[in-house]
């Protein structure tokens, strides 16, 4: 098929590079526009637009479609399907009815659970055991279009995001490659509304630890905001993120250090695994205790 492909961040590199890999036509590739980021606010470019530009793909970068002439320019690619994967941008029923056969999104949930922006880290923070992808076809709703193929997996007792993240994308490359291989044989079934629910982007402010939730709760926002953008607590007067934990059941005051990186709770306590002090790289908890005294209490 004649393809044109949309997305931006690492998660959906490895869809771009599987369907040129099983021989479909790249015709054109559209990311996000590049960004200011880091101390000297450089123009950074997203992982798709890097990996478009290596391959010598065409690649478009529009901050939206208001513009009737970056409509019009979609048009001329004249393309069979369009695959979205973690785009950023909404798109306008009139871009979403040009190509040939519609516009696919690979969704990661089992849809219509967690729509919206941040499925992954949602499905984790609360307490999922189950989750997936969806290939979709796309409406002009929020991740409200029929579904052409759902595949499952189980979400790890210990799994963070950033590795829940790399299953999926694996399980996308596979689900999407699968349809477009026999398109006409998958009928899109419509999605229920029983069970939706919405997958806010995350804001910072969720990511203090607040030590009188219970363990469980703690240790799925450590491992839902992890890497990005860190779950933390005060070591002192300076900040230490946890990026891996586990739930234990330790007794002590809401943010007592009972043993080495084990932490009391509101109800239980949870051990810290990954850590990263302030203008540090990630240790590992035997790293971080080689070169740090944790006082008797975080906050």
């Amino acid at each position: 098929m004649r393809v044109v492909f949309m997305g931006t961040p690492k998660f959906s590199v490895a869809a771009l590079e599987a369907l040129a890999a099983a021989g479909h036509d790249i015709v054109a590739v559209y990311s996000q526009p590049p960004r200011k980021s880091g101390r000297g606010q450089k123009l950074r470019l997203s992982p798709v637009h890097q990996l478009a530009e290596a391959r010598g793909w065409p690649i478009f970068t529009p901050g939206n479609f208001h513009d009737p002439a970056d409509v019009l320019a979609f048009s001329a690619h004249e393309a069979d399907i369009a695959v979205v994967v973690a785009y950023g941008l909404i798109l306008p029923q009139a871009l979403l009815d040009l190509p040939k056969h519609g516009c696919l999104n690979i969704h990661a949930s089992l849809l219509p659970r967690w729509r919206g922006a941040a499925p992954i880290h949602r499905a984790i923070m609360a307490g999922d055991c189950e989750t997936g992808v969806c290939i979709m076809q796309m409406d002009a709703g929020l991740d409200t279009g029929s579904i052409l193929i759902r595949r499952s997996l189980e979400i790890g007792a210990t799994e963070t995001t950033a590795q829940l993240h790399d299953r999926l994308a694996v399980m996308g490359c596979e689900a999407v490659v699968y349809v477009l291989a026999d398109f006409s044989s998958h009928a899109a079934t419509p999605q229920a509304e029983i069970g939706m629910c919405y997958a806010a982007k995350i804001e910072k402010s969720e990511a203090r630890i607040d030590w009188t939730r219970s363990a469980v709760e703690i240790d799925r926002q450590i491992r839902g905001l992890a890497p990005f953008p860190g779950a933390w607590c005060m070591m002192g007067d300076k900040r230490l993120k946890v990026l891996a934990s586990s739930v234990s059941a330790g007794v002590g005051a809401f943010g007592q250090v009972l043993q080495a990186t084990e932490i009391a709770c509101g109800k239980g306590s949870v051990t810290l695994h990954n850590l990263q002090p302030a203008g540090k790289l990630v240790q590992t908890a035997e790293v971080f205790l080689q070169g740090h005294n944790l006082p008797k209490l975080l906050e």
